[in-house]
């Protein structure tokens, strides 16, 4: 009698629900997210990917009064936790009150000429210039670089903050592409990437001061380091670099191939025109 009425309890007041992903099994799991029952660990990668849900709890999604329970309020406790946390480092950051002035960036200029990068910023108030988190360590003698990362084959972009300037571009991508050191959500989302072979990777970087309708780009070298690759360019604010896959295709003109283009164009047209003349 006792666990038939132990059994009644639990249905009464923790009914069971089916997975909301394949319909057929008893749920186990609540996405914290979505609030979507799911079943099975594949029934919760799958339901992932189908709502583009990251599985992390909103923890400013509203809550009206009538459903408010104790579990709301040390979650709101434990939120502005962790936000006077994050205030606290954030004071604490070098990097965020960073003097602004002429000086510090004619420091930032100065030392990247002494490595042969042309660094150009821009004036206060645009996007870039509030980005930007490069900085030099002068105990360590070397930058610490704010890098963007763009996947155009996926449409996706990363920011990267204190990338030393001594890491290679092979290690700085690993945590993205590389199939086995990457983030699982991260790799799920460059999946076209992770299964390329890595000959198939090509970092580009767009060449600055062009025209509009010239616009090239510099292929790196992805086993050497960040500094090595940005000697002898032109750099605004922070290097953007372009990760791209040579089997596929895209509008970018490496330097020195689109010029060998138009070398054949030209020499096919001065052919013809050889053969009409006789």
């Amino acid at each position: 009698d006792e666990i038939f009425l132990i059994r009644k309890y639990f249905k009464v007041f923790f009914p069971s629900f089916r997975c909301e992903t394949c319909s057929e099994e008893e749920a186990k799991y609540r996405c914290p997210r979505c609030m979507k029952y799911s079943c099975s660990l594949l029934c919760v990668k799958k339901h992932k990917l189908a709502l583009s849900c990251n599985g992390i709890r909103d923890k400013t999604a509203f809550v009206s009064v009538n459903e408010f329970t104790d579990l709301n309020l040390l979650s709101d406790y434990r939120f502005l936790e962790d936000v006077g946390r994050t205030a606290d480092a954030a004071a604490r950051d070098l990097s965020v009150h960073r003097p602004t002035t002429n000086k510090f960036i004619n420091y930032l200029r100065n030392r990247a000429r002494r490595h042969n990068i042309n660094l150009k910023t821009l004036p206060i108030g645009f996007t870039k210039r509030r980005e930007n988190s490069t900085i030099f360590n002068k105990k360590e003698q070397k930058f610490y670089w704010h890098l963007k990362l763009v996947f155009p084959h996926c449409h996706a972009e990363y920011t990267l903050k204190r990338v030393p300037e001594d890491k290679t571009l092979t290690d700085i991508l690993k945590p993205y592409i590389d199939p086995v050191e990457s983030d699982p959500v991260v790799c799920q989302r460059l999946k076209i990437y992770t299964m390329s072979p890595q000959s198939d990777v090509q970092i580009l970087m767009k060449i600055e001061n062009r025209r509009q309708n010239s616009i090239r780009y510099n292929e790196l070298d992805a086993s050497r380091s960040l500094l090595d690759n940005l000697k002898d360019k032109v750099i605004i604010e922070y290097p953007t670099l372009f990760v791209v896959l040579k089997t596929l295709k895209n509008d970018m003109v490496v330097l020195g191939q689109g010029k060998h283009i138009f070398i054949s164009c030209y020499a096919i047209l001065r052919y013809f025109s050889w053969i009409n003349n006789n």
